[in-house]
């Protein structure tokens, strides 16, 4: 390697709640001479930090300005309400919207729902993050509505939570710049999506699989020919016997009688 030549490497994003682990454990499989450096960013920093070259992918939550991030749909995840265990709202499977009428609802300025009213009655002021409002809803002061994933990444053994059947939904994302489409780039899009090592759209296999490859011989390998099958050569000619042979044996003109 000269002094110029840089070790490839690749940077991933993840926004609070996605659990990068299974990709990661693909990509160390496949490609484990290029290390792959976790960042954790907040929802609200995430596309910045791809516009400005910070990673080269990430997990994100949608919606995604498609003017020049590229994006891939993975999951949508489910809403709940995390309430107090003594909350009469733990006593039930599921909640809807209108039953959260008349309890404060926190709304905290990270928050990942496109609300176009949020439910309950709304607190004196706004935590500053999630993890603020998990502290007030433990406190008693109010509850609180979140994608699943981040109930439980703020999980307190005080605390629980339900689903609220006709919340909006949080979409999680793989995104990208648009003009930084590398080859590390695809390979990652390619373990997100689940293909295998043998169906990368082109990408050159790694070293050891190519010597794993049997060489091309031009035509393909010959098979033996089952037993009992024409070889290529005439039907017609016996084993060894000359060319043009006739029915029964016979050998060439017969002879006219005296």
């Amino acid at each position: 390697m000269t002094g110029s030549e840089v070790s490839p490497s690749f940077r991933l994003a993840y926004v609070p709640g996605v659990t990068p682990t299974k990709w990661v454990r693909i990509w160390n499989e496949r490609l484990p001479d290029v290390p792959l450096t976790l960042i954790a960013v907040s929802a609200a920093e995430a596309f910045d930090v791809l516009r400005g070259g910070g990673a080269d992918a990430g997990f994100v939550r949608l919606p995604v300005d498609r003017t020049d991030l590229s994006a891939i749909p993975l999951y949508t995840e489910t809403t709940v309400v995390v309430v107090p265990k003594d909350h009469v709202v733990a006593a039930v499977d599921a909640v809807s919207a209108e039953d959260l009428a008349d309890d404060i609802v926190l709304h905290p300025l990270d928050d990942t729902l496109d609300w176009e009213r949020p439910p309950g009655r709304p607190a004196n002021e706004r935590p500053a993050t999630t993890a603020d409002a998990v502290e007030l809803v433990a406190a008693g002061v109010g509850l609180l509505v979140v994608p699943q994933s981040l109930a439980r990444l703020h999980h307190r053994k005080d605390l629980t939570y339900r689903p609220v059947t006709d919340a909006p939904e949080s979409r999680v994302a793989l995104s990208w710049p648009q003009d930084a489409t590398t080859d590390l780039v695809e390979d990652f899009i390619g373990i997100v999506r689940g293909r295998t090592v043998n169906s990368s759209r082109g990408r050159t296999p790694p070293p050891a699989q190519q010597k794993r490859k049997r060489p091309d011989t031009g035509g393909g390998t010959r098979q033996k020919p089952a037993a009992g099958k024409p070889t290529g050569k005439s039907p017609r000619s016996g084993s060894g016997g000359p060319k043009g042979g006739s029915k029964g044996g016979r050998r060439g003109k017969p002879r006219g009688r005296s």
